[in-house]
């Protein structure tokens, strides 16, 4: 009796979003240091800061900035501070590292050429090393539906199907909508 491999023999694409981690550094710039008495942000004082701040530090890190304190922060304090951190960061992005590590998928996600996985039946790996999002599945299921044959979820021995395109679309004739003269 031959033993087949069954998995091996399906034609299956497997993907692998852990491929797509980004393995720099993430750390956060919290604009609480920068606020007088907690409370406010003096626009002088942050722009004397931004001058004096050493932003080498920060060379090919992925950072979130964000304010941890309940204080009104101007739209052009964290515009300002984008503006110091780019030359020297990997990545920049307002918010939690929840919301850093949302970006660096989806910053990730938009280099996939959909066309890749064109009529190809795709397992998307359920299992990683390394955290992946929520957000990140939810994006490459959009990005690859228009394209994919067939899109699954978990390891090509046990998937969960998702989407199946149907074999033949019917296209349905939709009437032209009727002018109503009054």
């Amino acid at each position: 009796m031959e033993i087949v491999n069954r998995v091996a023999n399906s034609g299956l694409v497997t993907l692998d979003l852990e491929d797509y981690y980004h393995t720099g550094e993430r750390v956060v710039y919290d604009l609480k240091d920068n606020l007088f008495m907690g409370l406010i942000l003096k626009e002088k004082d942050f722009r004397e800061f931004l001058k004096g701040h050493d932003w080498s530090q920060y060379a090919g890190k992925n950072v979130a900035i964000t304010c941890s304190e309940d204080a009104i922060v101007p739209t052009w304090a964290y515009m300002l501070l984008t503006l110091n951190l780019q030359p020297y960061a990997n990545t920049i992005a307002f918010g939690s590292l929840t919301d850093l590590e949302e970006k660096l998928y989806f910053d990730a996600i938009a280099r996939i050429n959909p066309d890749d996985y064109r009529d190809a039946r795709v397992v998307i790996k359920g299992c990683s090393k390394v955290p992946v999002p929520t957000a990140a599945y939810v994006e490459i299921t959009r990005v690859l539906k228009p394209v994919v044959q067939s899109l699954l979820f978990g390891e090509p021995c046990s998937t969960v199907p998702l989407f199946k395109r149907p074999k033949a679309a019917v296209s349905v004739a939709v009437p032209e909508p009727v002018a109503i003269s009054q």
